[in-house]
């Protein structure tokens, strides 16, 4: 899956191994490492957009900062 639209170029360290893994896999799916990475990034996202409890963490998160921010505002 190459880039669409806007994109960020970002640095990424990971473990030797892990890296020989996902240099693998791009080479069996004649893809490269960066779609590699793009598509296991998209897909944990998703998984987290559709976990039940990390939702709750993200709805108490927003609360707690919408807090922070009223304080400053009313400062």
């Amino acid at each position: 899956m190459a880039p669409q639209g806007d994109t960020k170029s970002m640095t990424l360290r990971i473990e030797e191994t892990l890296a020989e893994r996902v240099r693998t896999i791009a080479e069996v799916e004649e893809s490269t490492v960066s779609d590699v990475i793009r598509d296991a990034l998209a897909e944990h996202v998703d998984r987290r957009r559709r976990d039940p409890e990390f939702q709750a963490m993200l709805k108490r998160n927003l609360r707690r900062h919408e807090e922070l921010l009223n304080l400053l505002a009313d400062g």
